[in-house]
């Protein structure tokens, strides 16, 4: 049976990833150091599907580690590659670390991709390519914007590098997933969102605030171009985005592609603001959330939300959730059993 590997699979997207790829009957190989993941994920995994996951524990900044992995399978027709750093604020802080780990950690993985010649390569990429977008929503056409942090700029930099790549290698077909902010955890609750200290993600910040795990929730800046002030954003629940990647993966594997490198949105195509988020969180706790008003956080973008209407036509794609659904398996999550702890 053909092989599918998974860089960064028991984290977060990655491993809701393989549950889908799972359930659409494909063969799932993870690779995670489990620097910024726990590997307890697989036991949700394996409840959840009947299917115990291998996990390879390997830096993939390690090349002659990660190129051991690749040979130890005959038929691997396809990656999905999730492994990077994701704080914002953090790479604004340490730039150099998310520049060494997020794009080394992609040349490693083409490397391997080309040594090997795996013909399917999908990437994790973000809608933060945009920058502050002039208008709203934006399209794959959009054009690209000013990075507003070094996070932004790694997605950047590897989107670049794969176009390149896919012009140098074109018997390697590419798809580019632009997500927007993805939100909740797989309906049973036996895998979810487990917050990396460093991390910054606003639902998990809610939850933890409410919960008085982290001091009470700070909303950044109400003086942001929006139509309450706070920041607007394009909330996409896990299990959609997993979706979208099992839905590209398909679409290649059909080998019917004008293109092989392909760029698409994923999102719900509509912006909330923090303060709208609140509310429909206060809907899904049943309890009335608490917060300050906070000064604008360096490196975040005012608004952004996307047009997904490529990817529901192209790779009969669409999402199954609204807010209120993120956030009440979110909150499941939260209260089950499966969470046992609140910070990694």
């Amino acid at each position: 049976m053909a092989t599918i590997l998974v860089t960064g699979g028991c984290g977060y997207i990655g491993s809701h990833t393989i549950v889908d790829l799972i359930s659409n009957g494909f063969e799932v190989v993870s690779i995670d150091n489990n620097v910024r993941s726990n590997v307890t994920v697989l036991k949700g995994i394996a409840e959840i599907t009947g299917v115990k996951i291998k996990n390879h524990k390997i830096d993939i900044c390690d090349l002659p580690a990660l190129q051991s992995v690749f040979e130890e399978y005959d038929n691997i027709q396809g990656l999905i590659h999730f492994a990077a750093y994701k704080s914002v604020p953090e790479s604004v802080q340490e730039p150099l670390k998310y520049y060494q780990n997020n794009n080394n950690g992609l040349l490693n993985v083409l490397a391997c991709v080309k040594q090997n010649q795996v013909p399917n390569f999908i990437f994790s990429s973000s809608c933060s390519v945009y920058g502050n977008a002039a208008e709203l929503p934006v399209l794959e056409s959009t054009p690209i914007g000013k990075a507003e942090s070094p996070y932004a700029y790694t997605k950047q930099i590897g989107e670049r590098i794969i176009q390149d790549f896919a012009l140098a290698e074109p018997t390697i077909k590419h798809i580019l997933l632009r997500y927007f902010n993805p939100g909740g955890s797989h309906p049973s609750a036996k895998i979810g969102e487990l917050p990396q200290k460093g991390a910054y993600n606003v639902i998990p910040l809610l939850v933890e605030s409410l919960l008085k795990v982290r001091p009470i929730f700070t909303v950044t800046g109400v003086d942001h171009n929006t139509p309450d002030g706070s920041c607007v954003r394009d909330y996409i629940h896990v299990m959609d985005v997993a979706s979208a990647h099992t839905k590209a993966l398909q679409y290649l594997l059909k080998n019917k592609v004008p293109s092989n490198c392909e760029v698409f949105n994923i999102g719900i195509g509509k912006g909330v603001s923090v303060l709208e988020l609140i509310a429909a969180f206060d809907r899904a706790t049943g309890q009335k959330m608490d917060y300050s008003i906070g000064e604008k956080r360096v490196g975040d973008v005012s608004s952004i939300y996307g047009d997904a209407t490529k990817a529901m036509t192209t790779l009969d794609w669409k999402p199954k959730y609204d807010i209120d659904a993120i956030l009440s398996t979110t909150w499941k999550w939260y209260q089950s059993d499966s969470k046992t702890s609140k910070i990694n």
